[in-house]
């Protein structure tokens, strides 16, 4: 773990970028942030939603406490780091209440956690605290679109299949019957499974043809 870190601080922006995209995907390879991954997965439109919202909220907060880094005292540099992720959880909060309260209840407290989502408290601390802002901002937005992107991933698969639809509209034939278990937190574990043994079976593919040429 101590050489991925120190391999981590020493790649420039776009290689972090690229990184959290693909070879450190947050989902399908560090599985990270599991709680919400696995609990508002159930449609696709609520996968996006809390995607973006902690998207945001990474991006954002590494912005700030990379340009902070040096005022920040070691001694309360993680007090410091929740309490900035907290107001950006807040604000990410209450906008999603004004303009979609539907989707808020559907998130529910999961909004609220995401200040101790592990994916983000582990980026600031190993790259926004330690890097200068254009690296910390890409990491950011690398590890954000990849947390995205399996996410979305996911809450489609179990939107289509337990329930017919993807993004709210009907796409399966009316004769489809719906997996229930698709609609459950079980069905979530399955799905997520799935992913990751295609994923790792495709980057090790990948892998192969890269060393043969």
């Amino acid at each position: 773990m101590a050489d991925t870190m120190l391999a981590s601080e020493r790649e420039s922006g776009p290689e972090r970028l690229r990184a959290g995209l693909w070879r450190e995907n947050p989902i399908l390879v560090q599985a990270l942030g599991m709680c919400p991954v696995l609990a508002v997965s159930n449609t696709a439109i609520n996968a996006l939603t809390m995607s973006l919202a902690t998207a945001s909220v990474l991006l954002a907060s590494a912005i700030v406490i990379s340009s902070l880094r040096r005022i920040i005292p070691p001694q309360v540099r993680l007090a410091c780091f929740v309490l900035i992720i907290a107001t950006f959880v807040t604000l990410t909060d209450l906008l999603i209440e004004a303009f979609a309260l539907e989707l808020h209840r559907a998130l529910g407290a999961f909004l609220s956690l995401i200040v101790v989502n592990c994916m983000i408290l582990s980026r600031i601390e190993i790259m926004a605290s330690r890097q200068p802002v254009s690296v910390a901002a890409l990491d950011a937005l690398g590890m954000g679109a990849g947390f995205a992107i399996g996410l979305v991933t996911l809450g489609s698969l179990r939107e289509l299949l337990g329930f017919g639809t993807l993004f709210g509209s009907r796409v399966m034939p009316d004769n489809f019957e719906p997996w229930q278990v698709m609609q459950l937190p079980g069905g979530g574990f399955f799905t997520l499974a799935a992913l990751v043994i295609g994923f790792t079976l495709l980057d090790r593919r990948m892998r192969r043809r890269e060393v043969s040429a």
